[in-house]
């Protein structure tokens, strides 16, 4: 087993990146290496003209990268009470991984950022971990030993780090959604290595 947690995420807006970072951060506090990389944008515009490293940011993710992490945090804003078509369209390109059993028995996680409280960030997170229950992984979930959860008036949910971004897409991460953040990271290191 590698020595990495893979940070996967899809951004529109900078919320779900920026909390990408935090939960990258908690993984090497727990004591492994963090590996950033996002997914990207499904569009109408044929994919053999997409450019194949996207302007700014963590760098597209191979399929390797998935098949050689010591685990996974998964990241995507909501959309209508799901992950984003784009981290979907990766997902669904996973077959390979799934055949083989690449996955199986390795720890993951999920985060995700929605523009109004009630706006399906629970039924994201439980979306996003259905595809990594098919490929066998163990899904960590926040612990209420993350006190942050008893005190959060924004995200944060036992299902994973979440983000009320507002309507306008530009609330800044409250203390406790870091605290979240971070904890997920820290999580997933530290049971990867009890894995080991």
């Amino acid at each position: 087993m590698s020595g990495y947690i893979l940070v996967l995420y899809y951004s529109r807006y900078g919320a779900t990146a920026e909390m990408a970072h935090l939960v990258a951060r908690g993984v090497e506090e727990g004591g492994m290496e963090s590996r950033l990389r996002t997914v990207p944008n499904v569009s109408a515009t044929c994919e053999a003209v997409e450019d194949c490293i996207p302007e700014s940011g963590a760098p597209y993710v191979e399929l390797e990268e998935l098949r050689d992490c010591a685990g996974l945090a998964l990241g995507s804003p909501t959309r209508f009470g799901n992950m984003a078509a784009a981290m979907k369209y990766f997902l669904d390109s996973t077959s390979s991984l799934w055949l083989g059993g690449a996955l199986i028995g390795k720890p993951a996680g999920v985060f995700t950022s929605t523009s109004s409280l009630h706006g399906g960030q629970e039924s994201t997170l439980l979306s996003m971990m259905l595809p990594l229950l098919h490929h066998g992984m163990l899904i960590t979930g926040l612990p209420y030993s993350e006190t942050a959860l008893l005190t959060t008036r924004t995200g944060g949910t036992p299902y994973g780090p979440s983000h009320l971004a507002g309507a306008e897409s530009n609330l800044p991460l409250s203390e406790e959604e870091k605290a979240l953040c971070k904890g997920l990271g820290r999580r997933l290191a530290e049971v990867a290595l009890k894995l080991r």
